[in-house]
């Protein structure tokens, strides 16, 4: 029993997760976009944002 609900749980959750690639056209924004979307600031320490600095270098 404690299976089919995990499972039933686990596909309510991909299949959220494609709705809302399906309804919005672009993937789940990831934490560092999150902050920028409130205005709450950059994240300082995210490494893909510390990549991008470095590479414009």
């Amino acid at each position: 029993m404690e299976l089919i609900l995990s499972i039933c749980i686990f596909t309510l959750v991909f299949g959220g997760l494609a709705l809302g690639l399906v309804l919005t056209g672009r993937p789940p924004r990831t934490a560092c976009e999150g902050v920028s979307c409130i205005g709450g600031g950059r994240c300082d320490v995210c490494p893909r944002r510390l990549q991008t600095a470095n590479s414009d270098d």
